[in-house]
C-alpha cells in the first residue's frame, strides 16, 4: 500500500507490481483494494517467478520429447547439462527468487521471437492486464505498473492497457513519508470473498 501511496502521491490509484512476484493494490473512497499476491506457486501469475516455473516445466516436457524444443528451451536445459535429473534436483532446493532469474532468458528469447518464449511471457502479461482490468472495473483510471519486470512487461500489454499506464510520482519511501507525517491513515482493506469453512486435515 506504501508503493500504491507514493505511486499517486496519496490519491485514489492503484499499482500492479511486476517483480519476483506480482501483486496488484488500489486505492479508492479510502478503501484498500488487494487482487492476487498471495505467494509463490500457488498465485503470482505474469511474475518472475512465475514465468521462470513454465519456462521449466516446458523445458523438462522438450527434454522427454513430450513438447517442442526451441532456442529457449535448449538455453534453459544446458544449464543443467541437458540432465532433467539436474533440473528437478535444483527445483526441490529453489526459492521463487531462483525462479525469477530465468525469467530474463525469457524475455530475451521471447523479444528475438522465440514462439515458446513468446506464449510464455504473453500468458505472463495476459495475467498482469487482468489485474489492471479489475482495477478499471471498480473504478480506479489511475494505474502504474512496478516492480523489477514492469519495463520488460510493459510492451506485452495491450495498447489500451498502456495508453492507460502513467509513471509513478514517487516510490514506496515517498509513501511511507505521507503516512510518518500524519497526512494520511492506511486504509482498511477490501475483500471480495467469504472466509471458507474450517476444513479437517
Amino acid at each position: 500500500m506504501v508503493a500504491c501511496l507514493g505511486a499517486h502521491s496519496g490519491a485514489d490509484g492503484a499499482i500492479v507490481v511486476a517483480g519476483t512476484g506480482s501483486v496488484g493494490v488500489g486505492l479508492i473512497g479510502g478503501r484498500e483494494i488487494r487482487l492476487a499476491g498471495y505467494g509463490f506457486p500457488v498465485s503470482d501469475e505474469g511474475s518472475g517467478a512465475d514465468i521462470g516455473l513454465q519456462v521449466v516445466r516446458l523445458a523438462l516436457r522438450a527434454a522427454d520429447r513430450r513438447g517442442e524444443i526451441s532456442p529457449l528451451l535448449s538455453e534453459v536445459l544446458g544449464a543443467f547439462d541437458h540432465d532433467p535429473y539436474q533440473a528437478v534436483a535444483w527445483s526441490e532446493e529453489a526459492r521463487a527468487t531462483d525462479y525469477a532469474a530465468l525469467a530474463p532468458i525469457v524475455l530475451r528469447h521471447a523479444n528475438q521471437g522465440d514462439p515458446i518464449g513468446r506464449r510464455i511471457v504473453e500468458r505472463a502479461a495476459d495475467a498482469i492486464g487482468d489485474l489492471l482490468d479489475l482495477f478499471l472495473a471498480r473504478g480506479i483510471d489511475r494505474l502504474s505498473l512496478v516492480g523489477g519486470l514492469s519495463d520488460a512487461i510493459a510492451p506485452w500489454l495491450t495498447p489500451d492497457l498502456r495508453a492507460r499506464l502513467k509513471r509513478p510520482d514517487a516510490d514506496a519511501a515517498a509513501g511511507a513519508l505521507l503516512i510518518a507525517r500524519r497526512r494520511l491513515v492506511l486504509p482498511e482493506r477490501e475483500t471480495d470473498y467469504e472466509p471458507l469453512p474450517k476444513f479437517r486435515v
